[in-house]
């Protein structure tokens, strides 16, 4: 019951959030939980974190821009420019 509790309340938390911070908390958890996976130490989940993280937010950024669309060029970087 306590767990159900903890979860409904994060849940009830992360619903105000932009889509930004939304994308940030979840980049930031995935990333926690492969790097500590993947090396097996707290160092490593840090650092997936502070990837993940970093990763959600732009991307969820992104999705806050109405009028902005993200595309590929011809060497595969992405980048954002005006929608077409």
């Amino acid at each position: 019951m306590k767990k159900i509790l903890i979860a409904a309340a994060a849940a009830l938390m992360l619903a105000g959030c932009t889509t930004a911070e939304q994308t940030a908390v979840g980049g930031a958890a995935a990333g926690a939980a492969i790097g500590g996976i993947a090396t097996g130490r707290t160092s490593g989940a840090l650092a997936g974190a502070l990837i993940g993280g970093t990763a959600g937010y732009l991307i969820g950024r992104s999705a806050d821009r109405p009028g902005w669309c993200r595309y590929r060029d011809e060497y595969g970087r992405i980048y954002e420019a005006r929608c077409r």
